[in-house]
Parts: C-alpha cells; sequence; structure tokens
C-alpha cells in the first residue's frame, strides 16, 4: 500500500500521517528528509520528534532518498517518509541539476517494488501564486510533476486541510 498524503504548510498532514501509521500496528520506520541548518528548522525537527511515539525506528536522509527504501524495506512494516518537498529542495539546492531528476526518477521505480507499505507526506505547492524567482518557480513545477506522478502509482492520495482529510483517490 503507498499513500500520498498532501497538504499546506500547518495542514495537519504529518499528524495525519503518523495517526494512519499508528492505526495499522506495525512496526513504523520515519524517514525524515529535513536538516536541522539554522536554529528555526531545529525548533520544527524538535516539534515533529515530540510528536511522534518514541519508539519508532528513524532514519536520516536529506537526498538519496530512493537507495534508502530499498535498504530498509521489509514486510509488515510501515515506512513513512516526511517530507517530500524538503528532500526536493535539498536535491535542487545540489550544483548538479541532474541528481534531482535522477532520484526523483528512481524513487518513482522503487515505490511500486517496496514489500513495506509506505506513506509519503509533501506539501502542496501548486495553489498559490507564481513565485517570482527562478528557485521557487522551478520547486513548484517540479514538486507539482512528482506529486502527478506518485498520484498516479498511489493507492490512496489524501489532501489535509484544518487536520481534515480529503481522499483524492483511493478508499472512501
Amino acid at each position: 500500500m503507498l499513500q500520498l498524503i498532501l497538504g499546506g504548510a500547518r495542514s495537519g498532514k504529518s499528524r495525519l500521517a503518523e495517526q494512519t501509521a499508528i492505526a495499522t500496528q506495525l512496526a513504523v520506520t520515519y524517514v525524515a528528509t529535513a536538516q536541522a541548518l539554522d536554529p528555526e528548522m531545529q525548533n520544527r525537527i524538535a516539534h515533529h520528534q515530540n510528536q511522534r511515539p518514541a519508539h519508532w525506528s528513524l532514519v536520516e536522509e536529506p537526498l538519496f532518498l530512493a537507495k534508502t527504501l530499498q535498504k530498509i524495506d521489509r514486510p509488515n512494516q510501515i515506512i513513512l517518509v516526511d517530507c517530500l518537498t524538503l528532500w526536493l529542495t535539498n536535491l535542487l539546492l545540489l550544483d548538479d541539476q541532474n541528481v534531482q531528476e535522477f532520484e526523483c526518477e528512481q524513487l518513482l521505480k522503487v515505490l511500486p517494488k517496496l514489500q513495506s507499505e509506505i506513506i509519503l507526506v509533501s506539501n502542496e505547492t501548486g495553489l498559490g501564486v507564481v513565485p517570482l524567482g527562478e528557485i521557487s518557480r522551478r520547486f513548484v513545477d517540479e514538486a507539482g510533476r512528482l506529486h502527478q506522478a506518485l498520484g498516479q502509482i498511489a493507492d490512496k492520495v489524501m489532501f489535509c486541510v484544518a487536520g481534515f482529510p480529503m481522499i483524492l483517490k483511493g478508499e472512501k
């Protein structure tokens, strides 16, 4: 089962993903893509850590997500990845722009082959105005492309607003 949970900032998408993982009663491996590069991000990471059950396994992977998912994959577990847009940002900020394209392709190839149940969390960026800066526009474009491709292969897609999920694809 592959689930994609989209939403805006502070929409409740991470909480929904965590509640969904808990409800399965399976072992959970949490894959964090954020990097604590400044005090504000350190605080955000600490907030998320305090919300998660302490017994969950944690893997931090800011760049090579597909390879990491293959490495930790096993049956009877949930892998919760939070968040794809931070991962995409990390890739876009690299000097080699080909890395982002390659890593996204690898992720799309690997996901259908995994034995674990997967929950992906990502920020929906396509609801606002078109950003002024080139890197911001590229980020919105690439996030949109990634979300569309993931939506095609996902078993379930949800959009979270004010803590409430709207099911876009999959069981109602």
